[in-house]
C-alpha cells in the first residue's frame, strides 16, 4: 500500500504519521470552513470522517456546552481522535466511534449539525452517505461540507491518479447531490482551491 493511501483509511504506523500530517495541514482550512457553521453554544455535532481529532477539538471549543460526536471507518483514526480528545471523552462531551457514514448507528434527528472536512472524496455512494446525514440532522440542521479540493484545477487530478478511490468533487457536483436527497438553502464559498458547502435540512 502507498504511503498516500493513508489519506483514504490510515492503518498502522504509516496512518499514524499521516494522521499527525493532515491534523497540522488541513488546519488552516479547516479554521476557514468552521466560519461558515452558524450553531449555538450547546449544539450536538456529529464529525463524519473525523480522521486525527483535530476538527472535534475545534467543534467543543465553538460548542462549549455542547456534545460532539466523531465518527471514522478507521480504527487507527478512532484511536487518535480520542487521545487528542481525551479530556472531552471523560467529561462526556465527546464520544468517538468506529463506522461507515453510509449506515450510521445514530438515531434519526439527533444532530443540530453534521460536518464533513477533506473527506468526502471517499465516500462510497455518496447520494446514500448524503441520506444518512439527512437522517441523523434535527429538522433545520446544518451540514458542513469543507475541502481543500474544489475539483476545478488541473492540481486536483494528481490526487486522484495517486489515491485509489478518491474522487474530487465539484460545487455543482455537490450541490445536485444535496438537492437530491432534500436539502435546501445550499451555500457555496470558495476561497483559492478551498471549498466549503453548507446546505440546510
Amino acid at each position: 500500500m502507498s504511503f498516500f493511501q493513508n489519506t483514504r483509511k490510515p492503518t498502522g504506523l504509516g496512518g499514524k504519521l499521516m494522521l499527525v500530517m493532515m491534523n497540522l495541514g488541513h488546519s488552516p482550512v479547516a479554521r476557514w470552513g468552521l466560519r461558515f457553521l452558524n450553531v449555538s453554544q450547546n449544539a450536538k455535532v456529529l464529525d463524519c470522517g473525523c480522521g486525527g481529532g483535530a476538527n472535534i477539538k475545534r467543534l467543543l471549543k465553538k460548542c462549549p456546552q455542547g456534545i460532539i460526536k466523531g465518527i471514522d471507518y478507521s480504527p487507527v483514526s478512532v484511536e487518535k481522535s480520542k487521545k487528542v480528545n481525551q479530556e472531552a471523552v471523560a467529561e462526556g462531551r465527546c464520544a468517538v466511534m468506529q463506522g461507515s457514514v453510509a449506515d450510521m448507528i445514530f438515531a434519526d434527528d439527533r444532530f443540530d449539525a453534521v460536518t464533513a472536512f477533506e473527506t468526502v472524496y471517499f465516500w462510497p455512494d455518496l447520494p446514500q452517505c448524503f441520506r444518512e446525514v439527512w437522517r441523523v440532522l434535527k429538522p433545520d440542521g446544518i451540514f458542513l461540507i469543507c475541502n481543500e479540493s474544489c475539483g476545478d484545477t488541473d492540481q486536483d487530478e494528481k490526487w486522484t491518479k495517486i489515491i485509489d478511490g478518491m474522487t474530487i468533487y465539484q460545487d455543482t457536483e455537490l450541490k445536485a447531490f444535496l438537492e437530491q436527497v432534500g436539502f435546501h438553502d445550499i451555500l457555496i464559498h470558495k476561497k483559492k482551491s478551498w471549498l466549503c458547502v453548507t446546505a440546510r435540512k
